[in-house]
């Protein structure tokens, strides 16, 4: 359903609305929105990006102000941009997402917000010939807890939904993702991957990152006597597991570098938007690592 056009447009002759939103689901009780942002000039079929936001899944929204230029940046390049929202399970919580939080509590966020994204996922692809949305090119991402998010929905679909006779996981696995762009994200047991989940990734984490690991370690550091005790496997262990597998992946690391990775790299844009176009759109052999200060 939709829901508002959140801009006025002077392009109607060529796409009408640049953003506009719609209400995918409800889950809880809690209504769920996601934005699309139409390129400007008109295509037979757009590429399409599926963003997730960060936040700690305690705060921020799919309209923060980074997360919105991002969007219009993609869009832009000639991306169908689209930023989704989902459930905040950790918001107003005392003990947070950190070491406070039981690891059981912790996966069940992790689950939660994976099959968020994938309902949003799922809207966006029930919704491809209306918004001439290339199938073959639709890429997933996110920031933070959002990148954590969206890399347990992709690489560890079997683990996010444990019923595999179930008609949504059916539904879910029947979607082709081409890419998966990650800021600083992470998955909590990258064992799960399989050569049939090992899709094309582009990852930016920075090595010395304090809250979600660059390699394998314990989420946010959080000694083995902490309740929040919980292993996680970030974008280097996810990369070589890739690359196992034979599938095409560049990780961008940053030696110095702490969480702040988790933001949008603006002034890498165009960088990034090549390497999304090789890997996920022409679908280039790439296995990659990149030092950058």
């Amino acid at each position: 359903m939709r829901i508002i056009c959140l801009s006025l447009c002077l392009m109607f002759v060529l796409t009408g609305c640049a953003q506009e939103t719609y209400h995918f689901a409800t889950v809880n009780g809690e209504e769920l929105h996601l934005d699309v942002y139409t390129p400007e000039v008109e295509a037979e079929k757009y590429p399409v990006l599926i963003w997730m936001h960060g936040g700690g899944f305690a705060v921020g929204s799919r309209d923060n102000d980074p997360d919105v230029r991002f969007m219009k940046a993609a869009q832009e390049q000639g991306y169908l941009a689209v930023s989704v929202s989902y459930r905040l399970l950790r918001k107003d919580k005392e003990t947070g997402f950190g070491c406070d939080c039981p690891s059981s509590e912790k996966e069940h966020v992790f689950r939660e917000a994976a099959k968020d994204f994938w309902k949003g996922v799922q809207y966006v692809y029930d919704h491809a010939e209306e918004w001439n949305i290339d199938t073959n090119s639709i890429i997933v991402g996110g920031s933070s807890a959002g990148a954590e998010g969206v890399m347990n929905a992709i690489y560890l679909k079997d683990w996010v939904y444990e019923d595999h006779a179930s008609a949504e996981f059916k539904s879910v696995d029947a979607i082709p993702i081409a890419g998966v762009l990650s800021l600083a994200g992470a998955v909590v047991d990258q064992r799960y991957i399989t050569s049939d989940s090992a899709i094309p990734g582009l990852f930016y984490h920075g090595v010395k990152d304090q809250l979600v690991p660059y390699a394998t370690a314990p989420h946010h550091y959080c000694s083995p006597d902490r309740l929040g005790y919980i292993w996680l496997d970030g974008a280097y262990s996810v990369h070589e597991k890739l690359q196992a597998f034979g599938a095409s992946s560049i990780l961008v690391s940053y030696p110095d570098a702490r969480h702040e990775i988790s933001g949008v790299p603006f002034d890498e844009l165009d960088e990034l938007f090549h390497w999304m176009d090789q890997l996920f759109i022409k679908k280039a052999n790439i296995h990659a690592t990149y030092e950058k200060k």
